[in-house]
């Protein structure tokens, strides 16, 4: 039977991304009438190398685009019409003939502590384990808490919320856009300052790929654009993009759009927490991958070529 679907929306199937997919369905269904109808927008699950390795950091199974790949190949050859990412997760430079053009509301960009044992990271006694899949984060903590223990903590947010629970860790630290998307209030939560730790680059952030020739696509896509978040990742991924970025370099960046004012705060730190380097700058909002850019250079110049040395970078 031929599929009647006016739009294919590409998605990982975890409980989050399919959160974030039917977001963006509801969005193309309020903006366009056609779309209105139950069928006429599909959600295809496409599993990712991300997903499927589950017994190893991430660091340890190939860099950028773990939770890409295998959705932008479908996109290529034509087996999806749009692709919804958490632009954290999207490489800084994207396959030939695609593009995203499309950044939704950005939802609040900080991470998230929970513990049932402590109020905040500071309260932690010493020796406290730490559980975290995320290397800038176990860096940020060191840097903080170097007498705390932190261990790899894969799977999506149930997993390492049930970890939590089972008392496999002491606290775990999750996105706190990821759970007000599943609409989750866990116990023991309390979101921490983005000034005691600056969040991942775009994180909160959803991002609608597409391929650049298609016109319809792109059409249906522009009511969806927002533009003040698409300003403040620009920025952000602007200077992930000097610093090379991969998932062996603990970087973080946040970005705040304030009428004609754009600051942008970044810092690349070893995963070991023992050395640390912060940039910041102000500019107009139209600049903002050029700030971006001069972020990431500042930090490339204090941090110097023994610190990306460190990181195996050099």
């Amino acid at each position: 039977m031929q599929n009647k679907s006016l739009v294919r929306i590409g998605t990982r199937g975890s409980q989050l991304a399919l959160a974030q997919a039917s977001e963006v369905k509801a969005r193309l269904a309020a903006a366009h009438e056609a779309l209105r109808d139950p069928d006429a927008v599909e959600i295809v699950v496409i599993s990712t190398t991300g997903d499927r390795v589950q017994d190893r950091p991430l660091a340890d199974i190939g860099g950028k685009g773990l939770f890409t790949k295998e959705i932008e190949e479908a996109l290529l050859s034509g087996g999806i019409d749009l692709a919804v990412h958490s632009m954290k997760d999207v490489p800084t430079v994207l396959p030939d003939g695609l593009i995203i053009d499309c950044i939704l509301e950005r939802e609040d960009p900080r991470d998230a502590f929970l513990s049932t044992k402590a109020a905040g990271i500071d309260e932690l006694p010493a020796g406290s384990v730490v559980g975290t899949s995320s290397l800038r984060r176990q860096a940020l903590i060191l840097s903080r808490r170097p007498d705390l223990k932190v261990v790899s903590f894969r799977g999506n947010v149930g997993t390492r919320l049930r970890k939590l629970e089972n008392g496999d860790v002491d606290a775990t630290l999750l996105a706190v856009a990821g759970l007000n998307r599943l609409t989750l209030q866990p116990a023991g939560t309390t979101p921490i300052p983005a000034d005691v730790m600056l969040p991942a680059v775009a994180q909160g952030a959803i991002g609608i790929e597409r391929r650049e020739s298609d016109d319809r696509i792109a059409a249906l896509l522009a009511p969806l654009n927002h533009a003040e978040s698409a300003i403040r990742v620009t920025a952000e991924r602007a200077m992930l993009a000097v610093l090379d970025g991969s998932c062996r370099t603990p970087i973080a960046a946040h970005a705040v759009l304030s009428g004609d004012r754009l600051a942008l705060d970044g810092l690349v730190v070893l995963p070991d927490g023992s050395q640390r380097h912060d940039a910041a700058l102000e500019g107009a909002p139209g600049d903002a991958a050029e700030l971006g850019r001069e972020v990431g250079l500042q930090l490339k110049r204090d941090a110097g070529a023994e610190f990306f040395r460190l990181l195996g970078q050099g």
